[in-house]
């Protein structure tokens, strides 16, 4: 069974910085890519960073230069460093990893969630 445990969020006040981080548990042939999405009421699911084996990155625009997202292979965790926070950040943040999986002798590929951690940041 897979589990993605977030944690991190809050409440901070514009300018702040928060670290999210978010912990995979479960077996995995490969996992191909570790990310963060957020969702405001209302609006669809927002990708916000990931994050390969490789470790090459990528970033939505609206985060660039303020946002970092790291991975730790061994322990199967991805963080996010969220500096220079602005009241638009205000989102429930979303944990995100892919790979595939090896289940009564088939390879699937697959796609989790977790379950999601308030992050409001105060003008």
């Amino acid at each position: 069974q897979v589990q993605l445990e977030e944690s991190g969020g809050g409440l901070v006040q514009a300018g702040g910085s928060l670290r999210l981080a978010c912990a995979v548990s479960g077996s995995f042939l490969s996992i191909n890519g570790m990310g963060w999405y957020r969702q405001t009421p209302g609006k669809q699911r927002e990708f916000i960073a990931d994050i390969n084996g490789g470790g090459s990155t990528n970033y939505a625009d609206s985060v660039k230069g303020r946002f970092t997202i790291s991975r730790a292979n061994v322990e199967n965790t991805v963080g996010l460093q969220m500096n220079s926070l602005k009241p638009e950040d205000t989102a429930v943040y979303y944990c995100n990893v892919r790979g595939s999986r090896q289940l009564a002798g088939h390879l699937y590929d697959v796609n989790y969630w977790g379950q999601g951690t308030q992050v409001i940041v105060s003008s």
